[in-house]
């Protein structure tokens, strides 16, 4: 009888074979699937990769209890009206065609707004309308699609799902396997069975078969379950057109196996099964090292760093103090400014807010909230000053994958893993050229060796060093940043930093410090009435002269704005009774005479009618001048600022000669100067406020934000730099200049390892075992080598 593939999932259909549309499929559910896939126009799914879908289960009721509105609540992240937010952990994610199904889930469901797998942690974010479809109806649609969600309430209450041991157990086996076969390979080792049969021991040699018997036997776990991970990856590879740096691993153990079984079957000899099962287990232990270490160094990134975020909390006396989002307690009443981040669930206090959550849904229209409203993290208040209660303290890990919601990715360049990646490639065609060579030299001088040879070759040259350097070197180097409280991104940004050319700053808030500025009033005395409206509107701006001005004025008491609105990059109006106040911009406020003076300075109109102006004196950051002297030599340097030209004489003094100064430039003009240099071929590290910056660190390859203990928090920026370190800014580019360095010697020293390795066993002089032993310890000594250098550098930076 024919053998029947199922299309969908691939299994064998056995005689119960479904036929349908001119296919074959194992079960009704498959059958389903593909009816719901193709009627959909989702066909692609089976190009991408065949037989890549999972057998649907059976799940008549299995989730009814997510009609539960309590259930509900604690398995979703937002909720809000119509809109939820899961994070569903599945399983049996594996391959690309997962990814692009689960991502299209809006085609199967159309009130599914959204979905977006990661990859790593095989979940998938979903977006979907909770007034027309519901958890329950997208957890039925994943299981019938053959994606069945794992849903542990005290997992997710834990903030952690269950770990996966499965390497420990194909670790455990292969060495216990290794372990009895190097036992029962003894009296081959010493030729003890030789010896016997000439001197009169013959119960050795009478039990030498049983001996091979018994290897073989302990060899079959090794390389049906501890092994077999190398060949799904090798085979998927394969399938794919890609040689992956699994391809020589998985040909080396079968080679060795079938070899080892054809000796003891036609009694040739002992096999090769002590190399056999101590290949797996060094290569499995190797693998087991690489990710106890790479995991402890996510730890120390996302969850030890902390964004150098502050927020406003109001104590029980009324007073207004900054403090960490990390020191947020349930219960704190929180001040959130105009383009303020929620940093924390609460409820609000105030009459009113206006939120928009584009940072977590991607939705850009605001939502209106009223008192007693539950606000969510992550939202930005786009009206005023709000006050709320936070019911929960700050989830940094929430914060990280808001900061990297791919609402805000950016494909700002190739990634360096990318470039690893491309290596291995060359590297595996190159070694397979190696290892046919060499065994067909061997095949005709010494037929002996050519097994040893071709294994050999296959194990020690595999790419692993290769492929651990760059993610090893960036990660710790990440992780040195954050201590050093330069927050970035991702490692990417690392890479962009060191490609750099161009650094354009900012001037307001950037190279000048608010702590520091003072401010003199000229003209018409305000009166109490509008020292009071004019405290309550720079209290809701996150402007850095808002802020100054904000400190210098002397107390009034809070009060609500019928009004507010901020308009960026010329000014704050708001309202309160019959008074309507506009600050900011001379032009902004209606006196276009004044806007030729030189002086950094913000007018007040109330009703229409000028008031006067304070006249800001500013400070720039300690070290600023050493910084620009420092960067000069290396990087072509510019100012952008949105003020007018009344600092350009100081400014002149400080940077380096023939530095371009640009004034008066609004936002998108910001934008569009770096999109030119960009189309000139330079690589662009933009640094600003990120308040009216945003579109310029979009922009750039590279956008740092300067933070200066507010609570100003932008996804458009790659990097988070605390104020205290500006003039170490340059140290950090260098820093990543250097790691690019580190990354280059350790592909050297991997490439020096693999000729000395690939040297010996072209020449028959390495056994397949001492291959295997060695291989991990070139992965441990690329991985050491990296963190030690990358550490040793972490210590030189302040």
């Amino acid at each position: 009888m024919d053998k029947h593939n199922c299309y969908h999932c691939g299994d064998d259909c056995g005689s119960a074979v479904i036929e349908f549309d001119e296919k074959n499929f194992c079960c009704n559910g498959c059958k389903t699937v593909y009816e719901i896939f193709s009627s959909n126009d989702l066909s692609y799914y089976y190009d991408i990769q065949q037989g890549a879908g999972a057998t649907p289960t059976e799940i008549e009721g299995k989730y009814d209890f997510l009609d539960t509105p309590a259930i509900i609540e604690r398995l979703t992240e937002f909720n809000d009206g119509d809109l939820q937010i899961t994070n569903l952990y599945i399983p049996h994610i594996h391959c690309s065609s997962c990814i692009w199904i689960l991502e299209n889930l809006n085609k199967l469901n159309p009130f599914v707004n959204s979905s977006q797998v990661d990859f790593p942690e095989k979940t998938v974010r979903i977006t979907y309308n909770s007034g027309k479809t519901s958890l329950k109806e997208v957890a039925i649609l994943l299981s019938r699609i053959g994606y069945e969600p794992y849903i542990s309430l005290d997992d997710f209450d834990n903030d952690k799902k269950g770990k996966d041991r499965s390497l420990i157990y194909k670790l455990g086996i292969a060495g216990f396997a290794f372990g009895n076969v190097m036992f029962l390979s003894f009296p081959d080792y010493f030729d003890l069975s030789s010896s016997a049969a000439s001197g009169g021991e013959f119960w050795l040699n009478q039990y030498e078969n049983v001996f091979r018997w018994l290897m073989f036997i302990f060899s079959l776990p090794v390389v049906f379950y501890s092994g077999v991970g190398y060949f799904i990856s090798a085979y998927k590879g394969l399938r794919s057109k890609i040689l992956n740096i699994d391809v020589p691993i998985a040909l080396g153990i079968f080679v060795l196996f079938v070899r080892s079984t054809l000796e003891i079957i036609f009694d040739w000899g002992p096999g090769f099964f002590d190399s056999l099962t101590g290949l797996v287990f060094f290569l499995l232990l190797g693998k087991f090292f690489q990710q106890k270490t790479y995991s402890f160094l996510s730890f120390e990134r996302d969850y030890k760093s902390y964004f150098p975020i502050a927020v406003t909390r109001i104590s029980k006396l009324g007073k207004e103090e900054s403090v960490q989002v990390h020191e947020i307690e349930k219960g704190d009443r929180l001040l959130i400014r105009n383009e303020e981040i929620i940093p924390v669930d609460g409820i609000l206090i105030s009459a009113n807010a206006r939120l928009d959550y584009s940072f977590v849904t991607g939705e850009s229209e605001p939502v209106k909230k009223a008192s007693g409203d539950k606000l969510f993290a992550g939202g930005k208040q786009v009206q005023g000053a709000m006050e709320m209660e936070a019911l929960k303290s700050v989830s940094q890990s929430y914060l990280t994958q808001l900061w990297s919601n791919a609402v805000f990715q950016t494909d700002k360049a190739t990634r360096f893993q990318t470039i690893t990646d491309s290596i291995g490639k060359r590297f595996t065609i190159g070694v397979l050229s190696i290892a046919f060579t060499a065994s067909a030299f061997w095949l005709y001088q010494d037929p002996t060796k050519v097994m040893n040879v071709f294994t050999a070759v296959l194990i020690i040259a595999c790419p692993c060093a290769i492929a651990l350097a760059s993610p090893f070197t960036l990660g710790n180097m990440l992780r040195i940043f954050g201590r050093k409280q330069f927050y970035l991104k991702d490692t990417q940004t690392i890479e962009q930093l060191a490609k750099i050319d161009t650094a354009i700053f900012d001037k307001t808030g950037t190279i000048t410090t608010v702590q520091k500025s003072t401010a003199t009033y000229e003209g018409m005395p305000l009166t109490a009435e509008e020292e009071s409206l004019l405290k309550n509107t720079l209290r809701a701006s996150n402007h850095p002269l808002s802020r100054t001005l904000y400190a210098i004025l002397a107390e009034q008491n809070i009060i609500t704005l019928d009004q507010y609105n901020e308009h960026l990059g010329k000014g704050l109006e708001a309202s309160k009774g019959a008074d309507h106040l506009k600050v900011g911009s001379a032009d902004f406020v209606g006196n276009p005479e004044y806007k030729d003076s030189l002086d950094t300075a913000v007018h007040i109109a109330n009703n229409n009618d000028y008031k006067g102006k304070y006249i800001f004196h500013n400070e720039y950051r300690a070290g600023v001048a050493e910084v620009f002297k420092a960067m000069g030599d290396t990087l072509s340097l510019a100012i952008l600022s949105g003020d007018n030209e009344g600092e350009k004489v100081r400014l002149e003094a400080l940077l380096p000669k023939l530095t371009p100064l640009y004034f008066n430039q609004k936002p998108k003009d910001k934008l569009r100067f770096i999109d030119a240099l960009q189309e000139q071929g330079k690589k662009v590290m933009m640094v600003g406020d990120g308040l009216n910056d945003a579109g310029a660190l979009a922009q750039a390859e590279v956008g740092i934000a300067i933070s200066e203990n507010i609570n100003v928090f932008s996804p458009a920026c790659d990097g988070i730099l605390d104020a205290s370190k500006f003039t170490q800014l340059y140290a950090y580019i260098l820093a990543s200049k250097k790691a690019m360095k580190i990354i280059k010697l350790s592909f050297m020293l991997s490439l020096a390892y693999n000729v000395i390795g690939l040297y010996f066993a072209v020449t028959g002089q390495l056994e397949p075992v001492i291959a295997a032993i060695l291989m991990p310890l070139s992965s441990i000594s690329v991985v050491g080598f990296a963190t030690l250098t990358t550490n040793m550098l972490g210590r030189k930076l302040n």
